[in-house]
């Protein structure tokens, strides 16, 4: 009979001691983590083209209201409602006898009153030569003389009423000071009207051109002048800066305008000025009143730096900071400062250099000072060349 022997456990601690003994031989880094993966983009400088979108309001370009200048009862329109008009063309036609006959009323005293001019002329030249021969005594002299200038005069006032005549007979007939679309009338023929009213009869607007007016931050004015005076922005060739209209429904109005011009007045409550653009309207689609945004296309910055917007984070007290990987492959945070908006990107102002890498995925578990594995990640697009940027109240503040 065979007998089993017991196993002491002093001979199976060894066994074990010197099986793990043989695992860390075979495995000297298991204590070791591996670098954290992290995704970045090297930052490089490029050519953009630096847009601002602000909302704002159209408005007509001109505008008139017709008023009767002179009383009377309207007997024609000769206009369609709602059409469009020409200057000089001939709107209403107010009942012109009374003026008719007032106008030749003035032209019949004009008339006497050139006549006895003649007289009077013609009788100071005569005493002119008699009272060279001492015919005639200086005082009846003098009194010709007199006679001859006061006649002149009543022909020059008879002349000033035939010419105030003549111009209430013109206004008889009201005409379109401007070319535009006119509204609906509000007096209808037959009614009486009267000089100097204040209800209008019609309304002209002219819509092409017209005004696409819109409010720009104080701030952001000031961040072009001064990047047009550094150099940064490279303004249009021509010196002017294009204007496009996006309108309510999200479509894009087919016409480019242009910047007519800024206040000089900051409105105290907004902290804005009202900059003013022209904007082509041959088809009269843009009407006054409409809202639509209106993008300015200020220039370009040939050596921008665009930041993925991923890439921002902002501390306690709200500014901008990103991760940035050195050279050594470890982390650290960097305050930037922070321009407008461009598309998925920010311009960087201040912070950042030509060829940093800034990690856009993977910032959760990272640290300052920590090793990182740096994957390069596709750059936006926004990157690579012009890109709309919607103006940031809070990009301007950073940009400050």
């Amino acid at each position: 009979m065979t007998r089993t022997l017991p196993i002491r456990p002093t001979l199976l601690a060894a066994t074990a001691l010197l099986a793990l003994s043989a695992c860390k031989r075979n495995a000297p880094n298991a204590g070791q983590m591996p670098p954290q993966g992290v995704g970045v983009v090297t930052l490089h400088p490029s050519a953009v083209d630096i847009r601002t979108s602000l909302p704002g309001r159209t408005n007509a370009f001109e505008i008139a209201e017709v008023r009767p200048q002179v009383t009377g009862v309207i007997e024609k329109r000769l206009f369609v409602e709602g059409s469009d008009v020409i200057v000089g063309q001939q709107l209403y036609q107010i009942d012109a006898s009374r003026y008719k006959a007032t106008f030749d009323s003035a032209q019949g005293q004009l008339d006497q009153a050139r006549a006895r001019a003649v007289t009077a002329s013609a009788q100071a030249r005569r005493y002119r030569e008699l009272v060279r021969t001492h015919a005639v005594s200086n005082q009846d002299y003098d009194n010709a003389v007199a006679a001859e200038k006061e006649a002149l005069g009543q022909v020059m006032t008879a002349r000033g009423q035939v010419e105030s005549a003549q111009v209430d007979l013109a206004y008889t007939k009201m005409y379109a000071p401007i070319t535009g679309r006119i509204s609906r009338t509000i007096t209808t023929v037959g009614a009486l009207v009267t000089a100097n009213q204040t209800q209008n009869l019609a309304i002209i607007t002219r819509l092409d051109p017209i005004y696409v007016d819109v409010n720009l931050p104080a701030i952001t004015l000031l961040r072009l002048r001064r990047e047009l005076a550094d150099g940064r922005i490279k303004p249009q060739p021509d010196g002017k800066v294009p204007v496009t209209v996006t309108m309510e429904d999200g479509t894009t109005f087919g016409q480019i305008g242009r910047m007519a011009l800024a206040e000089v007045n900051v409105d105290t409550s907004t902290s804005t000025v009202v900059v003013r653009a022209i904007m082509p309207n041959p088809d009269k689609l843009l009407l006054p009143g409409m809202y639509v945004h209106a993008q300015l296309d200020e220039g370009t910055d040939p050596n921008a730096l665009l930041v993925p917007q991923e890439a921002v984070s902002r501390n306690t007290h709200g500014d901008p900071q990103v991760w940035i990987v050195g050279a050594d492959n470890t982390v650290s945070l960097r305050q930037v400062t922070l321009g407008q908006a461009m598309g998925s990107s920010w311009v960087v102002l201040s912070g950042l250099a030509n060829g940093d890498r800034v990690v856009v995925s993977g910032v959760q578990k990272i640290r300052p000072g920590m090793k990182v594995a740096p994957q390069e990640t596709a750059a936006p697009s926004d990157q690579t060349g012009a890109s709309t940027a919607p103006a940031s109240p809070a990009a301007d503040k950073n940009g400050q």
